[in-house]
């Protein structure tokens, strides 16, 4: 029952993932932080896949995590997969936003991520990248690995600056602020009720 409800998150969170970054982010050209938002920054710079883009480069994290934390590879390495795949195999699944204002996409997009992040968290699985990373660092110094992630993710988004516009920077910062959030919240619960 355990490893059904494993899957259930991985499917569930891989594609509430998916439809955020294909609905709210790209049409909006917002970038998400970690792995998924370098994916985006390339996406937008050169069209190349999002989902296959993180994969590769995910991969040196995941010879890291192979070495020192092999516990965090085998729970995070269906999760990281899945959930690039789906970003790509689900990139039809869109709806017209041009009715939406691009600040409630930024949030909508990032809450989104946050929940699709946290239903896996909350079976100790991660989407890799860095979100594996931060999960290993967290685990390291006992701390919210919502709060790392959000770090992380304002890291990429000030590299993507030369691919997107000022105002297009602060829709991504509301979107990272709304994806750290809402998985924090959600891990935050499962603490509380454990």
């Amino acid at each position: 029952m355990n490893d059904t409800k494993r899957l259930l998150a991985i499917l569930a969170g891989s594609f509430i993932i998916s439809f955020g970054v294909n609905n709210f982010f790209v049409p909006f050209h917002i970038l998400d932080g970690g792995m998924i938002g370098l994916g985006l920054i390339l996406h937008y710079k050169f069209d190349v896949s999002i989902g296959i883009t993180i994969i590769i480069l995910s991969v040196p994290i995941y010879i890291a995590a192979w070495i020192w934390y092999r516990t965090f590879f085998y729970n995070s390495i269906v999760g990281f997969v899945v959930s690039s795949l789906f970003i790509d195999v689900f990139q039809w699944l869109t709806f017209d936003v041009e009715h939406i204002h691009p600040l409630v996409g930024a949030l909508v997009g990032g809450v989104l991520l946050g929940i699709g992040v946290g239903v896996m968290f909350l079976y100790d699985i991660s989407t890799g990248g860095f979100d594996l990373l931060a999960q290993m660092i967290a685990d390291f110094i006992r701390a919210n690995v919502g709060i790392i992630i959000f770090f992380f993710d304002l890291m990429v988004v000030f590299l993507g600056f030369t691919v997107i516009t000022f105002d297009e920077l602060i829709l991504s910062v509301i979107a990272v602020t709304a994806t750290g959030v809402a998985t924090t919240l959600i891990v935050m619960f499962r603490w509380e009720n454990t």
